[in-house]
């Protein structure tokens, strides 16, 4: 089994019981996005506190590369400042993924950050 193909099953597992699923009813940032090209949506709510992220969740549907990358940033920016958050950019997400992206989905790997971002904008 090669390298991607341990990634591949990672990234199938993350979709099957993805990591920081659910609401946070008291979150003090929430957001939407949608993907009009697949119909993936997700929702992020996050709680801020002293700047940073002291939790976050998501909620909503997608294919298995928007919801393992949702699951794998969520991870990622658990306690991260908020300033540094905000800086994370497309190559920081594909970085993390460690799979090859073709430019179709590369919206769906991207849909969370933007969610993330649009949240803590707000």
């Amino acid at each position: 089994m090669t390298h991607l193909d341990l990634y591949k099953e990672h990234i199938l597992d993350l979709y099957k019981h993805p990591h920081n699923f659910g609401e946070i009813e008291n979150a003090t940032h929430k957001a939407e996005a949608y993907n009009s090209l697949c119909g993936d949506q997700i929702e992020v709510s996050i709680i801020n506190e002293d700047d940073k992220i002291k939790d976050i969740k998501f909620q909503g549907y997608g294919c298995a590369i928007s919801i393992a990358a949702a699951s794998m940033l969520t991870d990622k920016i658990k306690d991260m400042p908020i300033e540094k958050v905000k800086r994370l950019a497309k190559d920081d997400v594909i970085k993390m993924l460690n799979i090859p992206i073709s430019p179709p989905r590369l919206k769906c790997a991207l849909h969370s950050l933007d969610a993330i971002k649009k949240a803590l904008d707000k």
